[in-house]
């Protein structure tokens, strides 16, 4: 069984930036990814990236990969969502998860940790 816990969430202004951290606990061959999601009311769930437990292919989606990064420290067994130039639209709720692979489906993440609050003001 993997656990997961995010941290780091909080309140900004818009042009700051956050760290936020996700340790994971009880690894495993069915969580050799791990990914950041955010969502917030009303919506779907959406997918940011994700990164092999190898730390590499980290991967951002497009349309965030000028602004956010995602990396780990495998020591700490920690993945990071580094956040620069925040908007208010980037306000959510975070959420790391795991899985065997980086799908794009959300359904077939396995492993979901409890989410993190990033609030933006203008």
């Amino acid at each position: 069984q993997v656990q997961l816990v995010e941290s780091g969430g909080g309140a900004v202004q818009a042009g700051g930036s956050l760290r936020l951290s996700c340790v994971a606990s009880g690894y495993g061959e069915s969580s050799d990814y791990m990914g950041w999601f955010r969502q917030t009311p009303g919506k779907d769930r959406e997918r940011i990236g994700c990164i092999h437990r190898t730390g590499d292919g980290a991967y951002v989606i497009d349309s965030l990969s000028g602004r956010f990064t995602i990396s780990r420290d495998n020591a700490k067994n920690t993945v990071f969502l580094q956040m620069n130039s925040l908007k208010p639209e980037d306000s959510a709720m975070y959420y790391c998860a795991a899985s065997a692979r980086c799908w794009p489906d959300i359904r077939r993440w396995n492993y979901w940790g409890q989410g993190t609050q990033v609030t933006v003001s203008a």
